[in-house]
């Protein structure tokens, strides 16, 4: 897949289609000691936060992709074509300590141009966060009632904010079209 660099002001994205409907990659870890974790997270989002362009997502503590993303400072996340929703639905349903899921999904892990975690090769997009924030969800400031239902097993996310620092990807993701 051909990605080319974008600039924080001319990146392009729905936010809302691209969480809940096309999904991402969360990738924690360190690429060139083989040290790392992906998931697939449908909840999230991209803006800007202290002056700073950030994405954010949240991790259960059950996940593997948990003790990645908190020994890590660093994520990258990952969109892929439509045509690639398998790759996302293994990552999403295996998990990395039971299973080389990245080899199952067919995905070729390569180095990202500014963080430790990695990127895949077919991906499409590519957005490199630097950690600058976390915190853990505490069910007694949820407002609405109905958030509750999403956790049966009362096992919270942890919320982590962070700096954009590289965004690589195909024209579609560009108001520049480069």
């Amino acid at each position: 897949m051909e990605r080319h660099p974008i600039s924080h002001n001319d990146f392009v994205i729905h936010p809302h289609y691209s969480w809940a409907n096309q999904w991402l990659l969360l990738t924690a870890g360190d690429f060139h000691t083989g040290k790392f974790n992906t998931m697939t997270v449908g909840w999230g989002s991209f803006g800007t936060m202290w002056n700073k362009p950030f994405a954010q997502v949240v991790v259960r503590p059950v996940r593997y992709t948990y003790e990645f993303i908190n020994a890590y400072d660093t994520f990258t996340l990952s969109a892929f074509p439509e045509s690639q929703k398998k790759i996302l639905q293994i990552c999403g349903s295996k998990s990395g300590r039971h299973v080389n899921k990245m080899l199952e999904a067919g995905l070729t892990p390569i180095a990202s141009s500014q963080v430790a975690a990695p990127g895949f090769a077919e991906a499409e997009l590519i957005v490199e966060c630097r950690k600058m924030y976390w915190d853990d969800m505490n069910p007694s400031q949820f407002l609405d009632p109905a958030i509750s239902a999403n956790y049966p097993a009362q096992d919270y996310h942890r919320i982590y904010f962070g700096e954009i620092v590289a965004i690589a990807g195909t024209e579609k993701y560009s108001r520049c079209g480069k």
